[in-house]
């Protein structure tokens, strides 16, 4: 599965810009006032200036290089701080899915991550730069029943429980290695911060075996 385009809210489309565009150095473009488009590997993020409604924060991962983990932590150094544990990096070994991620945020304090997943075969020999950003990987929703909420998923939309994962009633993972819905309980902590997960406005566009789904998301 892949996420192929996904579309928040801010509440200040300028200081979003300047983030991904001049701290992540990804390709930006600013479609008028009220949105920007940018590009993530081969997926698609945008943002949409709301400033009457502010979101809680939202919740992406970012796929890259599974041998590369490291090089992205030394080039953002200068860039943002990732989240700590004793003053180091905390970088996380998730063993059931066989992956390493650290975590950080952007301007608008949505939580983002950059992991490392060992079983697709994506290594690369160049030096870490924002190119090797390859994807959004995971997004995350809020619902007061992520098991149920799967179910519809996948009894809907034909998709798919994430295998690896031990699915619960507080979190419950839908797709594969390229792309994840990661459906979270309300007022569950996002992980590893002390930031709680609510329910947002989002719009998805993914790709299942070939097919186009689109998944509007409201509170």
């Amino acid at each position: 599965m892949t996420l192929n385009e996904i579309e928040i809210k801010t509440t200040d489309i300028k200081p979003i810009k300047e983030f991904y565009q001049n701290v992540l150095e990804l390709p930006t473009i600013k479609v008028d006032d009220k949105l920007i488009h940018i590009k993530i590997g081969t997926s698609n993020l945008k943002f949409i200036e709301d400033s009457e409604n502010p979101s809680p924060a939202y919740h992406l991962a970012f796929n890259i290089p599974e041998n590369k983990l490291q090089e992205a932590i030394d080039w953002s150094a200068n860039r943002f701080e990732f989240v700590k544990k004793e003053n180091e990096v905390l970088i996380t070994n998730f063993e059931n899915w066989n992956a390493n991620s650290v975590y950080f945020f952007d301007i608008d304090g949505n939580v983002l991550e950059f992991i490392a997943r060992h079983d697709l075969d994506n290594a690369a020999t160049a030096q870490f730069n924002s190119s090797q950003i390859l994807n959004i990987s995971e997004f995350g929703i809020v619902k007061d029943q992520p098991d149920v909420y799967g179910k519809h998923l996948v009894d809907t939309y034909g998709l798919h429980l994430f295998k690896k994962n031990h699915n619960s009633e507080t979190f419950t993972v839908i797709g594969d290695d390229n792309g994840l819905l990661v459906i979270v309980k309300t007022n569950r902590n996002w992980y590893p911060t002390e930031t709680p997960s609510k329910a947002s406005w989002a719009n998805i566009k993914l790709n299942n075996s070939g097919i186009e789904t689109v998944l509007n998301i409201r509170k």
